[in-house]
């Protein structure tokens, strides 16, 4: 039988200077107004296991690509929640996009979870331009080949089961490889969308995000994040500061971390 996970969401950054039109496909009359957005990785225990999702971003890449106010590294905060970032024994990367994989180095001892074609991609032809190269750290990508040569990177295709009761799935759309984590818990089957759905209103309004390589796969997986939910308020997207309002704080730790199940 499957554990039952506690899952939280670690907010380790947040950006200000945002607007809507960056994160909503097509034309958008509200284009201009402010659009603030958070960034998260997720933790999943249970009494045996930890599973983190997504790595989140340094404070040199933060400092770098300017206007990020990062706020605290997501191994302090997991520390804070009573786990240490050494024990956890599985790291899943949603994609490779910058915000989701600079904190891999930090898990030495993680097996990182990856769908193979998502790391096939960036190292094709096409993952150095224009705009799909902004987007990722040539770094993270490197460091993840060489661990893949050491034998530490996991890459699947298509539905994975992490550890009993978290399973990875394949959904594409946002990035050609972008996976999203189901995870069981006391109160029904909790799905971390990470860029599935960056905001509520992209699921709940079936609004598409505004980066995309697919987009029929990008509408194919809302319709996945409801299909592996319980229900609705189960699914948790990738940057909405709203999920600070919708889940209860972790004493102490306000404003870094929700618990989500």
């Amino acid at each position: 039988m499957a554990e039952q996970f506690q899952v939280y969401a670690i907010r380790f950054a947040h950006r200000e200077a945002s607007v809507r039109g960056e994160h909503f496909y097509g034309h958008d009359p509200c284009a201009l107004d402010d659009w603030p957005i958070s960034y998260y990785v997720w933790l999943a225990v249970s009494d045996s296991r930890a599973v983190l999702v997504d790595a989140g971003f340094t404070p040199e890449t933060a400092a770098r690509r300017g206007n990020r106010d990062y706020l605290a590294s997501p191994m302090d905060t997991i520390r804070a929640l009573g786990v240490d970032p050494d024990g956890i024994g599985h790291l899943v990367l949603s994609h490779l996009h910058y915000d989701h994989s600079g904190h891999a180095a930090d898990f030495p001892r993680a097996e990182i979870v990856l769908q193979e074609s998502e790391l096939a991609f960036w190292t094709s032809r096409h993952a150095g331009r224009g705009q799909l190269a902004h987007f990722v750290e040539p770094a993270d990508v490197a460091y993840l080949v060489e661990q893949n040569f050491a034998g530490r990177v996991r890459l699947v295709d298509g539905v994975h089961e992490v550890v009993p009761g978290v399973t990875a799935h394949r959904v594409g759309g946002h990035t050609p490889g972008l996976q999203v984590v189901q995870v069981r818990t006391a109160v029904g089957d909790v799905v971390l969308a990470a860029d599935a759905s960056h905001f509520y209103e992209n699921v709940e309004r079936v609004k598409p995000y505004g980066v995309v390589t697919y987009l029929p796969a990008m509408y194919d997986a809302f319709d996945t994040l409801h299909a592996l939910s319980d229900r609705p308020e189960l699914i948790v997207p990738g940057h909405d500061p709203q999920v600070l309002q919708r889940f209860p704080a972790v004493p102490g730790l306000e404003g870094l971390a929700v618990r989500i199940a």
